[in-house]
């Protein structure tokens, strides 16, 4: 395993929800992070973000970690969910609530 997959799985698995986005959720960098944040904001979980235009490495890496070839990318319990469109399909059809209380994600403080 490279030195960056140990990180990002570090990274993964160091949080409940682990979000890889563009940007911040305050300050999301485009519109697909926006909805994955706002997805995640009205699921009311806690959730860490990782802004990938902060490190090259990161950013590249995690497309490989993951085999996805893009930008947002959700993680739940170290597992790969998907990216926003997914995100959202999941979402509308009650998926993403049950995935995430199945989980037994800690909500949002």
């Amino acid at each position: 395993m490279t030195d960056t997959n140990t990180r990002l799985s570090q990274i993964v698995n160091s949080s409940d929800v682990v979000l890889f986005m563009k940007g911040t959720p305050l300050f999301p960098q485009c519109g697909f992070s926006s909805k994955a944040i706002a997805i995640l904001d009205h699921l009311g979980v806690a959730y860490d973000s990782v802004d990938v235009l902060q490190d090259t490495e990161v950013r590249q890496g995690i497309k490989a970690f993951s085999e996805w070839p893009t930008i947002p990318q959700l993680y739940v319990k170290g597992e790969f969910v998907g990216g926003s469109d997914i995100m959202m399909e999941m979402y509308e059809a009650g998926e993403l609530q049950q995935l995430m209380a199945d989980a037994k994600v800690t909500p949002a403080g």
